[in-house]
């Protein structure tokens, strides 16, 4: 009998961990500006929310998707999509290429892909990993949830640092009464006012999760329209083709073009090298850090 232990992938939303520590501290101006002008406050929250998680999940392997530009194909489609979005603070802007050259100090790889959002990169290689690796997304985006099964959970991340509202497909099917894959219906259904598609409007998410735990699907609906009310019919035959664009623009794609072999991905930090990118920063706690968790590996 193979009793080997299987490799534990944690998938990270480079994005949300960014921006969630960058406006973190931005509230009270502390941009941590080093010797060279340069601000480091999103580099500095990114990196303790990072050690946070390895110590919390303890990974065997790790990479870390980010978007690549706000064109994607989703804008193609529909050029509205997160139009509701202020550009990136200035503080930030330069944070965004020098946080990926500290990933890449700790030999982990940064994954992403122009035309698609960081979710599709974690969609697409969550899926590939299947039946090699248990794999673990590290998000604040809810959207990823569409993705659980049994070899994919989710930890969201909460308020402070390791704090996480770890999701299963039980867990999710409990909370929600759908399973996971019904989240794309359901956003298709409700929009998102975060990446801004209306969906159907007049239609909630309470209205939303009834007419699917009733119906299964879109289909399901749109197939038994007579059995709704006169006012969900109305709303859901005015918003047709919303609701169709809606449903594509929530679906992450799991087919982009992008690959991270287990080989690539093995967690572990030659310290040396990400000391000096701490010190060229000047980052003055997390040496140690380093060296400590690297001698817990060996």
């Amino acid at each position: 009998m193979n009793t080997e232990k299987q490799p534990s992938l944690l998938l990270v939303d480079g994005m949300a961990l960014l921006f969630r520590a960058y406006f973190a501290t931005a509230v009270t101006g502390q941009f941590m500006i080093n010797s060279k002008g340069i601000p480091t406050n999103a580099i500095h929250g990114f990196v303790k929310h990072f050690f946070t998680a390895i110590d919390h999940f303890n990974p065997s392997h790790v990479a870390v998707c980010w978007d690549m530009g706000s064109k994607t194909f989703r804008t193609e489609m529909y050029p509205d999509y997160k139009a509701n979005r202020s550009e990136a603070p200035v503080e930030l802007m330069p944070q965004f290429d020098i946080v990926k050259e500290v990933v890449e100090s700790f030999d982990i790889p940064n994954i992403g892909v122009v035309g698609f959002e960081a979710d599709d990169c974690i969609g697409t290689i969550a899926k590939k990993m299947k039946g090699s690796a248990h794999v673990t997304i590290l998000t604040g985006d809810q959207d990823i949830l569409q993705l659980l099964d049994d070899h994919i959970s989710v930890a969201l991340v909460k308020k402070g640092y390791g704090n996480y509202l770890v999701h299963t497909p039980n867990s999710f099917l409990e909370e929600k009464g759908i399973e996971p894959k019904q989240m794309i219906d359901l956003k298709a259904l409700m929009g998102d006012t975060s990446d801004n598609y209306p969906g159907v409007k007049g239609i909630g998410e309470k209205t939303a999760l009834k007419l699917l735990q009733n119906h299964l699907h879109i289909e399901g609906i749109l197939e038994n329209l007579v059995s709704l009310t006169k006012g969900q019919r109305a709303k859901i035959e005015a918003d047709l083709d919303m609701l169709h664009l809606s449903r594509k623009l929530a679906e992450i794609k799991c087919d982009v073009p992008v690959d991270c072999l287990l080989e690539e991905s093995i967690y572990r930090i030659t310290p040396d090298k990400a000391i000096a990118k701490f010190r060229e920063l000047e980052f003055k706690h997390f040496d140690t850090l380093v060296q400590h968790k690297n001698e817990a590996l060996a």
